[in-house]
């Protein structure tokens, strides 16, 4: 493991790769922000990965699922990272084309539950899954979406990543307020770590 993917203290926590250990506590961060953050609460065709988090990212040589735990065991916060673009539809095809799957990696499912944010671990947990994406052969850019209708997200996510595409202008994804992202593909030269004083989450992703 190098330096940029090791195990990092933040805080009163620890941001790592996830472990067996930690899939029921991540699972259950996932769905508490579907239901009581997004409000719609579970829907397959959007949350496939979230029922086999352990085939999806722990089996997975390309992907990675990122948490954040407290001393105590408890995981209070998650980042994945998989080798799949955008789909189309809901979004849009100029979109797809220019993430194509195999080469885009794009970071989901960036949660960190509410008693637990102003830490910085949204950051942390981010360059933790963006330094395993650079150490991954083969992909090229990193992508996301997110939805800006939840308090502090654009906000978090203007200050380390590039906007590409605002669907509030054109009703996509639901009307949901999904603005797409990209991020620079890290190298160990340029990136050497987060810091670990407050941050500016919370940071959401679906």
């Amino acid at each position: 493991m190098t330096e940029l993917t090791r195990d990092q203290r933040v805080g009163p926590y620890t941001v790592r790769h996830a472990r067996a250990e930690d899939l029921p506590g991540a699972r259950r961060v996932m769905l508490d922000t579907f239901y009581r953050e997004f409000g719609y609460g579970y829907v397959p065709d959007w949350h496939p990965d979230v029922v086999d988090l352990d085939g999806t990212y722990l089996r997975h040589p390309r992907h990675t699922l990122v948490v954040a735990v407290r001393d105590d065991g408890e995981v209070v916060g998650t980042t994945a990272l998989n080798s799949r673009g955008p789909a189309h539809p809901p979004h849009p095809r100029s979109l797809v084309e220019r993430y194509p799957s195999g080469r885009t990696a794009q970071l989901l499912r960036v949660y960190v539950r509410p008693d637990h944010r102003r830490y910085g671990l949204a950051r942390a947990m981010v360059h933790t899954a963006c330094a395993f994406a650079a150490a991954v052969p083969g992909y090229e850019r990193i992508y996301l979406h997110t939805n800006v209708d939840i308090p502090g997200a654009e906000h978090f996510w203007r200050s380390i990543a590039t906007e590409v595409f605002d669907a509030r202008t054109t009703g996509e994804h639901g009307g949901f307020g999904t603005v797409h992202f990209e991020m620079p593909l890290p190298t160990a030269e340029k990136d050497s770590g987060p810091g670990t004083g407050p941050g500016r989450e919370p940071a959401v992703v679906r």
